[in-house]
């Protein structure tokens, strides 16, 4: 099996159940916070692996500049949102909000990346999916409503950061060592984030540290963050970056599976209507490439 497609599938699945720990860690945590705290261990454990490898770090200004403005993006804007906007609604709601990363994606990549320009098949496919994802999620929607309204903005603003993001280190942080990125990412992330929380939400040592919250940051931040962001900024210089954004697409189905297992969530037939649609998407976009390829 190809390599890439191995990283791609384990990354669909890590952010797939990161969900479930967000909505559980909030029970006990104020949000802003718990994102902060969840990047300082996810950064001290990127850069132990930085200096223990000797991995390259970057010496000209300008590198720094794109790592510092990219982490503010990717991390202290992004996952605030999330965190945030999460509070307010159901975390399978938030999962399709975020699937709208590869449509702000297409448009975004298409004025920064000569190499790839929006196609009717690449449009056809990502809406395909995102169908699928509304598919899935439809009643949950539905029954939020109102009330959630400004969650629900919080997840679409957050979509349009990591699609910029994502551009901007696909055409200016290639030559950035993966973990070095992730480590610099999460220093100029986290800041602002602790910042914030602890004018806003109070000092840190005071909250209430749970069992259940505990095993959330932990493996939100081993997991969902140190492991996972290694291996998507690898995948990030071998494929489009389209394709990584496609991940969103599936992560509303893991994180649906993973209720169903683990919480006994109802499993209906938009499950299956859904999933075919999710698939039928990413299989014209993959398609395309290997004809082109061939």
């Amino acid at each position: 099996m190809n390599q890439a497609l191995v990283v791609w599938l384990i990354l669909s699945m890590i952010w797939g159940s990161t969900w479930i720990f967000i909505k559980l860690g909030l029970r006990d945590l104020p949000p802003i916070t718990f994102a902060g705290v969840r990047f300082l261990i996810a950064a001290v454990i990127l850069w132990l692996i930085v200096l223990w490898r000797r991995r390259p770090v970057p010496r000209a200004a300008r590198d720094w500049l794109m790592i510092g403005y990219t982490g503010f993006i990717a991390f202290a804007l992004n996952y605030g949102l999330i965190f945030w906007g999460e509070q307010r609604i159901a975390s399978g709601l938030a999962a399709v909000l975020q699937a709208m990363i590869p449509v702000f994606g297409l448009v975004i990549a298409h004025h920064h990346l000569p190499t790839e320009r929006i196609t009717a098949r690449k449009l056809i496919g990502v809406l395909s999916g995102i169908v699928g994802v509304a598919v899935i999620f439809y009643e949950q929607m539905t029954i939020e409503r109102e009330a959630a309204l400004w969650g629900s903005i919080a997840l679409v603003l957050s979509a349009v950061c990591v699609a910029y993001s994502n551009v901007l280190i696909k055409a200016h942080c290639q030559h950035i060592d993966p973990a070095t990125l992730a480590a610099g990412q999460m220093i100029f992330g986290l800041v602002p984030l602790l910042a914030a929380g602890f004018v806003w939400e109070g000092n840190p040592l005071n909250l209430h540290w749970t069992q259940q919250s505990l095993i959330s940051l932990g493996y939100l931040a081993l997991v969902g963050s140190s492991f996972a962001f290694l291996l998507y900024y690898w995948l990030v210089r071998k494929i489009d970056v389209t394709k990584t954004m496609l991940i969103s697409l599936v992560t509303p189905v893991v994180a649906l599976l993973i209720g169903w297992v683990m919480l006994n969530e109802k499993v209906s037939w938009r499950l299956a209507a859904g999933s075919t649609a999710i698939l039928a998407g990413i299989s014209m976009i993959v398609l395309q490439k290997r004809r082109q390829v061939t």
